[in-house]
């Protein structure tokens, strides 16, 4: 346990030199709107260490800087709460990553599999959960929260090499390394207040009433990021829906929405969601964002469509690779609707020659599969 400065530089010192870093954290977030840091467990070849962001005058900057360190992969598993956290705290994500999720998807262990069955499969682990649900904001830890801690970098290491060897023998490496620049935007972390509105899913496409909804929407993020505290303490999603709905002018109207109080809106909030609501009632009509609506796919789609899902299964299978990371329901539609235009990943990169360029084929009637002795098989059109 890491819990002075002198300390954290020494072991960031040390595990300079290391060939790959294993990397989790711990946090609590039920009362903040930003993640509460409590933990950082950070593993080299030969050390382990846990470092308490809460113990007093402690300073990140050097543990920072060794996670942009370029020669060493900084190894996670499920990065995207992690790398939420470096994001914010940082200003910057750990470089190169490595998330051992999506390798495993890769390697044939199924959709979004846990660190608990990796580490069972790949390092005969058998993990303990007496510390799962910890508060890691109370101080002091037991022993026993910081060996549970430790154990998610600790056996990730050896998850790591056996994945890594999977990947070099079956020439997948490249396949994670565009999963990874993906994960590595950090825009993917730093959401735009703007677009706050779209976790709402509307039930509405009337532009007066989305214009509002982007407003209000937007003014609770800000308020939430500034109070740091969750968005429904601040307004609960079904009330920025009714507000929206129906737009009131006066303090006496915002009363009179349900889930919102009277006395609220006399007062400082209430007159700042008013002020909001002005602001999204000024726009023009054209500001306000489109809905896509996806319309029925024709028979002919849906047709293709059926027979994307059986090829992917297939070719999924064969490759040993989860189907999840190479198409998902919705994308196999907009593949079978507009083929070669469709802009899905699955035209591109390994996905492409794994799955795309046979959908294609296929979509022309330029391949065909059936069945036979059980499994799905691919025939080409041949020529004359």
């Amino acid at each position: 346990m890491i819990e002075d400065q002198v300390a954290l530089e020494a072991f960031c010192q040390r595990a300079a030199s290391a060939t790959f870093l294993t990397v989790d954290t711990e946090f609590v977030r039920e009362k903040t709107y930003y993640p509460l840091l409590c933990l950082v467990q950070v593993a080299s070849d030969d050390e382990a260490v846990a470092i308490d962001p809460l113990a007093p005058g402690m300073d990140l900057a050097p543990l920072f800087a060794l996670m942009t360190e370029t020669s060493m992969p900084k190894v996670f598993h499920a990065a995207g709460q992690d790398l939420e956290i470096f994001a914010k705290l940082a200003g910057t994500l750990p470089n190169p990553l490595f998330d051992t999720q999506i390798a495993a998807m890769v390697c044939g262990f199924g959709d979004q599999v846990g660190y608990e069955r990796l580490a069972r499969s790949l390092a005969g682990a058998e993990l303990d959960k007496t510390a799962r649900y910890t508060d890691w904001s109370r101080r002091p830890l037991t022993d026993t929260q910081i060996n549970y801690a430790l154990g998610d970098v600790t056996h990730l290491r050896t998850v790591f090499i056996e994945l890594t060897n999977r990947l070099e023998r079956d020439g997948r490496v490249g396949w994670v390394e565009e999963e990874m620049a993906a994960v590595a935007n950090l825009s993917r972390y730093q959401p735009d207040v703007q677009d706050a509105w779209r976790r709402l899913k509307p039930r509405g496409d009337k532009p007066q009433f989305l214009n509002v909804l982007v407003s209000v929407a937007a003014w609770r993020e800000l308020e939430a990021q500034r109070r740091d505290v969750p968005r429904n303490r601040i307004i609960r999603d079904d009330t920025v829906m009714e507000i929206a709905a129906s737009a009131p002018k006066t303090a006496a109207d915002l009363g009179e929405v349900r889930g919102y109080s009277d006395n609220a809106a006399r007062g400082k909030q209430g007159q700042a969601i008013l002020a909001t609501v002005e602001e999204g009632l000024a726009k023009p009509r054209d500001a306000a964002p489109k809905l896509k609506k996806r319309k029925p796919l024709s028979d002919s789609a849906a047709q293709g469509a059926a027979l994307l899902r059986v090829l992917l299964k297939a070719r999924s299978e064969n490759a040993d690779v989860a189907q999840r990371i190479v198409a998902n329901a919705e994308e196999l539609e907009i593949l079978a609707e507009k083929g070669a235009d469709a802009g899905v990943p699955a035209l591109t990169g390994w996905r492409y020659d794994l799955f795309g360029e046979a959908a294609l084929e296929l979509l022309a009637g330029r391949l065909f599969i059936g069945v036979e002795g059980g499994k799905v098989t691919e025939r080409r059109q041949t020529q004359d």
